[in-house]
């Protein structure tokens, strides 16, 4: 009789061991903000992403057809964000239309796709 407790004890330790191995593992928080910092605002981003140009001279819109230098540094500045919604606008991601205006690291300034920022770019103010 003992040992069928025995057992019984041991197999349900076992069968609990494996039930707390398989839980769901929590979801992963979601990316950090960007942040301000000595009169800019700063982002993670991916090295080496794409800036783009303007389409109008107040440099409002995105002109995604025109790279006008990359982004190397990481993190960098940035100084707003820009929800569009123009086909040529499209980016993916989280924020399907979001842009963010900075400098290149060749000094051109431009819009950068909100997909190469890996900082959560909520915390960004309105571009307008």
């Amino acid at each position: 009789m003992r040992v069928k407790k025995s057992l019984a004890v041991l197999f349900s330790a076992a069968a609990l061991a494996v039930g707390l191995g398989t839980t769901a593992a929590a979801p992963a928080s979601a990316a950090s903000g960007c942040w301000y910092s000595g009169s800019h605002w700063w982002c993670n981003n991916v090295s080496g992403a794409a800036v783009y140009g303007y389409k109008d001279q107040a440099r409002d819109y995105p002109d995604s057809s025109r790279v006008v230098g990359r982004m190397y540094s990481n993190p960098s500045w940035f100084q707003c964000r820009y929800d569009g919604g123009l086909p040529d606008e499209y980016v993916g991601g989280p924020h399907p239309y979001r842009w963010v205006w900075t400098e290149a690291d060749n000094g051109e300034y431009g819009w950068m796709k909100d997909t190469a920022i890996s900082s959560e770019t909520n915390t960004l103010p309105a571009c307008w």
